[in-house]
């Protein structure tokens, strides 16, 4: 089976219902970025920011996997599939995903504000100030915030070093160091990109573009790879 690594970003979760900062001028649900996504709001007001991801955490719960998630877990029937995510929903776990790679952190998870390695499931969707860690620190979302480094870029980079096959979709290849993996695809292989606004990519003559949203571009080439490149 030949493999195939599938890039996703806020494009298709949002067309599961679940909003994105860029929807509204750099605001998400109505709160500034700085104040609710980097290290420093969490340490000038952690209640804050744990009320802001409680109520993400409780529209990623209601939010329902789309027609995308679902062609990306139906492909792996036809080949060694690897989602690599920037979303911190488990919308392609639940579509039926196996191996998927958050970049950005998962939203149902909580680590320890002082021992990184220390990450529990959250069970339901609130975190509160004073939930506390094994060693008595505070819990935080386990989320990669704006400013802090990504610990996955160096496995993400190597997996897509070693693809057959590239897809990326609904990431409009703003946010960094994420939007560099493009640039580590093998310069060989079969490369496509969905998006309705596939502006960011013009300088790339090997990439097929699929002008059209996540959740209706993927079904249609997901047959379509099945057909030229499946074994």
């Amino acid at each position: 089976m030949k493999r195939l690594v599938v890039f996703t970003g806020a494009g298709i979760s949002a067309e599961s219902g679940i909003k994105t900062f860029r929807d509204s001028g750099g605001l998400w649900e109505e709160y500034k970025i700085e104040d609710v996504a980097t290290p420093q709001a969490w340490a000038k007001n952690p209640a804050l920011v744990q009320e802001f991801y409680n109520q993400r955490r409780k529209q990623a719960l209601e939010a329902k996997p789309n027609a995308g998630h679902l062609a990306i877990a139906e492909l792996q029937k036809h080949f060694k599939v690897q989602v690599i995510t920037q979303n911190i929903d488990d919308l392609h776990e639940r579509a039926g995903s196996k191996n998927v790679l958050h970049l950005h952190g998962e939203i149902k998870k909580a680590r320890s504000s002082a021992y990184p390695n220390l990450i529990y499931n959250i069970k339901g969707w609130e975190l509160k100030v004073g939930d506390k860690c094994e060693k008595g620190s505070q819990l935080r979302p386990h989320i990669v915030w704006f400013g802090e480094s990504v610990p996955e870029m160096d496995n993400a980079i190597e997996l897509v070093q070693q693809a057959d096959i590239f897809i990326v979709a609904g990431t409009s290849l703003n946010v960094y160091p994420a939007a560099n993996l493009l640039d580590y695809a093998p310069a060989d292989i079969p490369k496509f990109y969905i998006d309705p606004h596939p502006d960011l990519v013009y300088n790339f003559a090997d990439i097929r573009i699929i002008k059209d949203t996540a959740g209706k571009g993927l079904p249609d080439l997901a047959k379509k790879l099945v057909k030229e490149f499946a074994a």
